[in-house]
């Protein structure tokens, strides 16, 4: 029963955590309308690899040195600033979406590699030095000193499965063809916003710091 309730503590926290757009929302978003749902719902497998990783270090201690170490923290964070301002570039230069594309199926178009999408999905939450501290604030606070860590590994999983979960249902939603068409129509404004929107999070990124 401890474990029930540490575990059901831990979601009402997380799934908070979860649903707040952020970089990862953004790119999900993306990837949901300019390459269609499977490459969507795989850069959200990433990361709930990332998840899990950001999970593993934490349970073994790792995550405390981190957010102990200042240039740690920095050499992280620098780097997921460098990515996160890379994609919004990347996306805000794009040219806006072509009229023969929105009338191909996503069977037809040529799809994006499954690795690339999770690695995607990896790198930009791996990146992110936030989730050191929340998962690090998160544990110690809801979870017993005493817990094994194969408990709380498993705590860890099923956290990633809703967020892999939660991510899937974006995706779902914003490739229903009413709304995908919309955001297509769009065009180039849609890649100069989502681009804006992930600089914005990588300057957020570069803000932050260890002890926030």
């Amino acid at each position: 029963m401890q474990y029930v309730l540490e575990f059901l503590g831990l979601m009402a926290v997380f799934s908070i955590f979860i649903v707040a757009p952020g970089a990862d929302f953004a790119v999900i978003l993306r990837q949901s309308i300019v390459h269609g749902r499977r490459p969507a719902v795989m850069t959200g497998l990433g990361m709930g690899f990332s998840l899990l990783f950001h999970v593993s270090y934490t349970i073994l201690g790792l995550g405390l040195i981190v957010s102990k170490s200042l240039m740690l923290f920095s050499l992280i964070k620098w780097a997921g600033v460098l990515y996160l301002v890379y994609l919004g570039i990347k996306s805000f230069r794009e040219p806006g979406f072509k009229v023969k594309e929105i009338d191909i199926s996503d069977e037809d178009r040529k799809p994006a590699s499954v690795w690339r999408c999770l690695a995607t999905g990896f790198i930009t939450n791996a990146l992110n030095p936030k989730p050191v501290l929340f998962f690090l604030s998160l544990f110690s606070t809801l979870v017993r000193h005493d817990t094994p860590a194969m408990i709380q590994f498993g705590y860890g999983l099923g956290m990633a499965m809703a967020l892999v979960v939660w991510f899937a249902g974006v995706s779902v939603f914003f490739t229903v063809k009413p709304v995908r068409d919309r955001f297509i129509a769009s065009g180039k404004w849609f890649n100069r916003i989502t681009g804006a929107a992930l600089v914005g999070f990588g300057i957020r990124l570069a803000l932050a710091r260890a002890t926030d």
